[in-house]
């Protein structure tokens, strides 16, 4: 059967290809250098990821015309998803985040799942490319992997923020989607790299300030309900600083969190600041903001309709809600706060 199916691939392969170089069919590869990046290593001699996906980023894009940032956006979406949801979504290429399951790969009509034969793919309709110019389309080759899903993009234009906002949604079928890897792209562009992973405490480290973990507490305003964050005590118009970089998703007003805002980060994480006495101007939704920002100053508002003050001591409320795709749930920060207190202390210490 080995050789049956074998020339049954080629065969299929010569007559789409054929359709191909007469115009009569999709999306060819614009043809990409052969060779596979070089693997770029640190001064360690370790393989540096994050440089592997620039160089990747930029090779792509020089043949795509998609900005590297708009390809890193994807793939690092991509990736969050998939550790979120790691036995749904194993790793297939060697750095980047993207998950293709074998069936959209190959075409969903095609009887063989794991082929690699860009044409026969192609006329199943199946999303895999060769990107890398070996003449396969390879689910472990992050070259065929980012391609592919560029291709697919680049079918609704792309040049444009709105094209690409189409395409992304042709092939999310997913608001939610859309609009995180918007938000990623504007991080990645602001600051022009990958390596945007610094944290900072949400207060400064030296003031007075007291926390514990409190997750899980029960609440009882506005209903029983347990405690999604840790309460970080401080006196009011203490600096309430970003802990990442990330962009400014939510700002204003909320009845039982007060005056609060809510920040995402690559990693796909909402770090939610509330009960503020007030905001910095500067800061607005949409604005990009780094690690140690300062976003606000520490309150007591809450816990009613808008501008109540004072039924609680003054204190930041910090929540972080991680996104599965679909769905956002909670998880305890306290650990996360832990280690940032720390690093800085240990930055300071350093500099000082």
């Amino acid at each position: 059967m080995e050789p049956l199916k074998q020339t049954f691939s080629i065969a299929l392969a010569a007559v789409v290809a054929s359709m191909l170089v007469t115009g009569q069919s999709g999306y060819a590869n614009p043809s990409v250098n052969k060779a596979e990046p070089a693997q770029t290593q640190s001064s360690s001699g370790e393989v540096d990821p994050l440089l592997s996906r620039q160089q990747l980023y930029d090779r792509l894009g020089d043949v795509t015309g998609l900005p590297w940032y708009r390809l890193a956006a994807v793939d690092q979406y991509e990736r969050t998803l998939s550790k979120a949801r790691p036995k749904a979504r194993p790793q297939l290429g060697s750095v980047v985040g993207i998950y293709i399951d074998e069936e959209q790969w190959a075409g969903t009509l095609n009887p063989d799942p794991a082929d690699n034969v860009p044409a026969s793919i192609q006329w199943f309709n199946g999303i895999g490319r060769d990107g890398d110019g070996d003449g396969f389309a390879n689910r472990s080759s992050d070259l065929d992997l980012l391609y592919s899903v560029a291709a697919r993009l680049l079918q609704y234009g792309g040049s444009t923020e709105d094209d690409f906002a189409i395409g992304l949604w042709e092939y999310y079928h997913n608001s939610r989607a859309v609009q995180r890897i918007q938000q990623f792209s504007s991080i990645y562009a602001t600051f022009g790299r990958l390596d945007l992973f610094e944290h900072a405490f949400p207060v400064p480290v030296g003031t007075n300030y007291s926390y514990k973990s409190t997750w899980g507490n029960a609440r009882g305003w506005g209903g029983r309900r347990s405690h999604e964050g840790t309460d970080i005590f401080a006196n009011y118009g203490i600096p309430v600083r970003s802990t990442c970089f990330g962009v400014v998703e939510v700002k204003g007003w909320n009845p039982y969190g007060g005056w609060r805002i809510g920040i995402r980060d690559l990693n796909n994480y909402y770090h939610y600041y509330a009960h503020l006495s007030g905001f910095d101007k500067t800061v607005g939704i949409g604005t990009i903001v780094k690690p140690g920002q300062t976003i606000g100053w520490v309150g007591s508002s809450g816990y009613g309709k808008p501008g109540t003050q004072g039924k609680f001591p003054p204190h930041l409320h910090y929540g972080v809600y991680r996104d599965r795709g679909l769905i956002e749930w909670a998880f305890d920060p306290y650990p996360l706060l832990r280690r940032w207190e720390q690093d800085e202390r240990r930055r300071l210490q350093s500099n000082g």
